[in-house]
C-alpha cells in the first residue's frame, strides 16, 4: 500500500464513522459530509426508502423520532479501488430503543439488528463521499 491508499482508507474510515455520528445523534446535516447531493440511499431491506440525500435526510428524521436512543456499530469494512471509485461493505450492528435512558432488552419497542452497508464512493473536491449506500439486512428482533 503507498501512502495515498492508507490515507485514502482513513478517510473511508472516518467518513463511516461520520454517518454512525449523524444517524445516531439526529444531526442529519452530518449526512452532507458523508453523501453527495446526487447520493442516492437505498434502506428499503429494512422497510425503509430509497431516495436522494435530501429525501432520506427529512425521512430519518420523521421515522427515528420514535426511537430517540440509537447506537451503531459499524465492524471493519473491506475497501476495494477500482477505476476511480471506493467499494465499500462495512457489516454493523445496530439498536433503537424508545428512550435514551436506560431500557431493558424485553422494553416494547426496543430493535437490534444487523447487517451490511454497502457504499459506492467517489474522490471529491471535499474529500470521498457517498454516491450510492444500499443497505443489506441480515437480522432484526423486534420487542
Amino acid at each position: 500500500m503507498d501512502t495515498q491508499e492508507i490515507a485514502d482508507r482513513l478517510e473511508i474510515t472516518g467518513l463511516l464513522a461520520r454517518y454512525t455520528r449523524a444517524i445516531d445523534s439526529g444531526q442529519w446535516d452530518l449526512l452532507d459530509e458523508v453523501f453527495s447531493p446526487d447520493a442516492v440511499i437505498d434502506y428499503r431491506a429494512t422497510g425503509g426508502i430509497r431516495g436522494t440525500r435530501d429525501e432520506v435526510k427529512a425521512w430519518l428524521a420523521e421515522v427515528l423520532a420514535h426511537w430517540p436512543g440509537r447506537l451503531h456499530l459499524i465492524g471493519a469494512p473491506a475497501i476495494d479501488f477500482q477505476d476511480g471509485e471506493a467499494r465499500v461493505s462495512a457489516p454493523f450492528t445496530d439498536t433503537l430503543a424508545p428512550t435514551r435512558d436506560m431500557v431493558a432488552a424485553d422494553t416494547a419497542g426496543f430493535l437490534h439488528g444487523g447487517g451490511w452497508y454497502h457504499h459506492r464512493l467517489r474522490r471529491t473536491s471535499g474529500g470521498w463521499r457517498s454516491v450510492e449506500l444500499v443497505e443489506e439486512q441480515a437480522w432484526r428482533t423486534v420487542r
